[in-house]
């Protein structure tokens, strides 16, 4: 891999890890677009390790105080109703779906589930849920002549069950086109959260999901010893320095303004790529380990 390919690869993986619009798709696309050759399970892992450090020093202040009243109910009854205890707790009940289906289907997600024409479809079917749960939202906060003004949930309201059903949401994202952050906000704002709470959470949840996975393809990785270690750490940089930038800009951007430029993209990239191997422009298996 060249310095070159790294640069791109590292800046691909940081502006679309938390982008409602599929990081796996992207670096997929990237590699077969590009006609370079797949980057590998272990430039995936660490990359994605790097944009993962960005949301742990992005939210330092709310996990700290997370962990910190997590250990502290395990022994202090009065602290179990804590709400910073509780959102420890949720955050390991929404894990579980991925952990679960990642190992379950495991052969498909390496091998079927990354073929570009379903790649496609996932693009086009998640754009349009995003848009209707997007949809929805603005419905409730805006009110009209006939409907008044809805409050939405935030994450003191966040139960058990909505926490499993963000985790099942999450887990949708072992399908590359899927986009972890886009099925799990999109699972939100159907429950009825703000957009500023379901973000927020998807973001803490995709934190054990991402270390974990990482960790698990380092050590598969380590153990067959091809890893270009200096263009891999260079891309993990890029990546966390473009990720941290993204998620400032993103969590400010939802408060004000509505996931519709994510599902216009979705869609016609969707469809562009449906157009692009059905004429044999890109084989349906162009890049298939690239992300």
């Amino acid at each position: 891999m060249s310095w070159f390919e790294s640069f791109i690869l590292g800046l691909v993986q940081g502006l679309t890890e938390f982008l409602p619009i599929s990081s796996s798709a992207h670096l997929r696309l990237t590699a077969a677009f590009a006609g370079w050759e797949d980057p590998g399970a272990a430039f995936t892992a660490i990359t994605q390790i790097g944009t993962e450090a960005a949301v742990l020093i992005y939210f330092r202040k709310d996990i700290a105080r997370i962990v910190s009243a997590w250990f502290r109910s395990l022994t202090d009854k009065a602290m179990r109703s804590d709400h910073d205890a509780q959102m420890g707790w949720l955050v390991i009940v929404g894990s579980i779906p991925i952990g679960v289906l990642g190992v379950t289907f495991k052969d498909q997600i390496e091998g079927p589930f990354r073929d570009l024409r379903l790649i496609a479809t996932t693009l086009i079917v998640m754009g349009i849920v995003l848009g209707v749960a997007d949809r929805l939202a603005a419905r409730d906060e805006a009110g009209g002549r006939h409907r008044v003004v809805r409050e939405r949930k935030t994450l003191k309201e966040l139960s058990v069950k909505d926490g499993l059903i963000f985790g099942f949401c999450q887990a949708m994202a072992l399908i590359p086109g899927v986009s972890r952050s886009g099925a799990t906000i999109s699972g939100g704002l159907l429950m009825g959260y703000t957009r500023e709470a379901a973000a927020r959470y998807s973001f803490l949840l995709a934190i054990p999901a991402v270390l974990a996975s990482g960790v698990f393809e380092l050590k598969d990785a380590g153990e067959g010893g091809h890893v270009s270690w200096g263009p891999t750490i260079f891309a993990t940089i890029i990546a966390f320095a473009v990720g941290y930038a993204v998620i400032a800009w993103f969590m400010k951007f939802i408060t004000t303004k509505s996931f519709m430029p994510f599902v216009i993209y979705r869609i016609l990239l969707g469809i562009l790529l449906f157009i692009l191997v059905g004429t044999d422009v890109l084989s349906p298996h162009a890049g298939e380990s690239a992300g």
